[in-house]
C-alpha cells in the first residue's frame, strides 16, 4: 500500500524548485530541485509526474501567492481607483517581499510549457482584478486596446516600481505613489 503523501514534502518540493529555478532558469535539472528540497529525486516525481507538471504546480502555486497579496482585504465597494490602488499596492508588496518568487513567475509566464489550461486556472483568480481593469479601461483612453494591454501596463509599471523601491529604499513611498500615479492616467486619462 502506498503512503499517503505529504503536504510538507511538496511545498519543500515547490519551494526548491522556486529557488533553483531562479538561480538557474526554467532548465533546472530535477536532481538539484530534489536534493535542494531534500528529497530523493524518485520522491520528486511521485509527487510531479514530471517535470512540465511541476513547471505548471509552480506557476499555480506563485500565482495563488500573488493573488492573495493584491486580493487580501480588496474593498469591492470602494471607488475604481482604490480598488486599482489595492491591487497595485498588493503586487508591489509582493514583489518587494518575495523576489525569486517574482523572478521565477516572469520566466513561467513566458514559458511554453505553461498549458492553456494552467493558464486560465490562474487567471480565473484574478476575476476582481480583471473586472476592475475592464471597467477603468472602457472609460479611458486605452478602451481600443483593452484589458489586457492594460493590465500588461499594470505589471510594466508595477515591477519597474518594485525595482526603484528596492534600488532606493528611503524613496519608496514616493516612487509607489509615482508608478500608481503613472499606471492611473495611463489607464484611466486622470
Amino acid at each position: 500500500m502506498a503512503r499517503p503523501r505529504s503536504t510538507d514534502k511538496r511545498n519543500a518540493i515547490l519551494a526548491a524548485a522556486s529557488r533553483v529555478m531562479g538561480e538557474l532558469g526554467l532548465s533546472a535539472p530535477t536532481a538539484r530541485i530534489a536534493r535542494e528540497a531534500g528529497v530523493a529525486e524518485g520522491t520528486l516525481f511521485t509527487y510531479f509526474a514530471s517535470k512540465d507538471v511541476l513547471l505548471n504546480e509552480l506557476y499555480l502555486e506563485l500565482k495563488d501567492g500573488l493573488r492573495m497579496a493584491m486580493l487580501g482585504g480588496y474593498p469591492d465597494t470602494a471607488s475604481l481607483e482604490e480598488r486599482a490602488r489595492h491591487a497595485w499596492s498588493g503586487y508591489v508588496a509582493w514583489g518587494l517581499e518575495h523576489p525569486q518568487e517574482r523572478k521565477v513567475m516572469a520566466k513561467l509566464t513566458l514559458s511554453d510549457r505553461i498549458t492553456p489550461e494552467t493558464r486560465a486556472t490562474g487567471s480565473a483568480a484574478f476575476n476582481a482584478i480583471t473586472m476592475a481593469l475592464r471597467e477603468v479601461t472602457a472609460a479611458g483612453p486605452m478602451a481600443v486596446q483593452g484589458e489586457r494591454f492594460v493590465g500588461a501596463i499594470m505589471t510594466s509599471l508595477a515591477d519597474t516600481t518594485i525595482e526603484f523601491v528596492a534600488a532606493y529604499p528611503d524613496k519608496a513611498s514616493e516612487y509607489a505613489e509615482a508608478g500608481f500615479r503613472a499606471f492611473w492616467l495611463v489607464a484611466s486619462g486622470h
